[in-house]
């Protein structure tokens, strides 16, 4: 059977998504060039083409888990009513994050972004980030509810604050969660302690007026 002939796009949707198998499987250190071109039955030269090192690749695998993550985090905190819809929305981004290697990922991005110094300097003028997206919608939805009371807004950096918070949280848990439960001579099951850890994680954002409840 002849090999169908993909455009350039496809061919990088293709390497990306075999790639994000990989991460999945094993996490960053299991995307190997080699191993994901034997995946595509494809040359690993190939790969060099469209991404130009495996460092590009991960560079781009991490922009697309950003981009997957800020859609479903954005619109679930935007449309969280309650404590409950909040722990909902974290224990769904959690499962992203961890399950699927994705707090390693972008643990290892950002150390390397720092390492090369290359933050934002391929792109020009600064995007606008997850977390910066995120900040705008928390601040905006705290100073809104602040408003409705009659009160001061809370500043912005205390709204940045809060959001930093939670991804310190969520990258922790997915990167060494299970290594916390082991320093704290935790014992029973573990999924079913990370469950309670969010929900009282949740309690606390809520108590300290992150995520404050919507009116109906």
């Amino acid at each position: 059977m002849p090999r169908t002939r993909r455009s350039a796009a496809e061919a990088r949707a293709a390497i990306l998504d075999a790639a994000a198998k990989r991460l999945r499987e094993g996490g960053p250190e299991a995307v190997r060039l080699q191993d994901v071109a034997r995946d595509l039955g494809i040359s690993h030269p190939a790969i060099l083409h469209h991404f130009g090192s495996r460092e590009s690749l991960m560079k781009d695998l991490a922009a697309h888990v950003i981009e997957g993550i800020e859609t479903e985090l954005l619109q679930g905190i935007a449309l969280a009513a309650n404590e409950e819809s909040v722990q909902d929305v974290l224990m769904r981004v959690f499962e992203s994050l961890g399950d699927a290697g994705h707090a390693r990922l972008l643990a290892w991005r950002a150390l390397a972004v720092r390492t090369a110094d290359e933050a934002d300097a391929a792109d020009g003028a600064r995007a606008k980030t997850l977390l910066g997206s995120l900040a705008d919608l928390v601040h905006a939805r705290r100073s809104a509810a602040a408003a409705e009371r009659g009160i001061a807004p809370p500043s912005r950096e205390d709204s940045e604050f809060t959001v930093r918070l939670g991804a310190a949280a969520l990258l922790g848990e997915g990167v060494a969660g299970a290594e916390f439960d082991r320093s704290l001579s935790a014992a029973g099951d573990t999924a079913e302690r990370r469950r309670r850890f969010f929900a009282w994680f949740a309690r606390l954002l809520v108590s300290h007026d992150g995520f404050p409840e919507r009116k109906p």
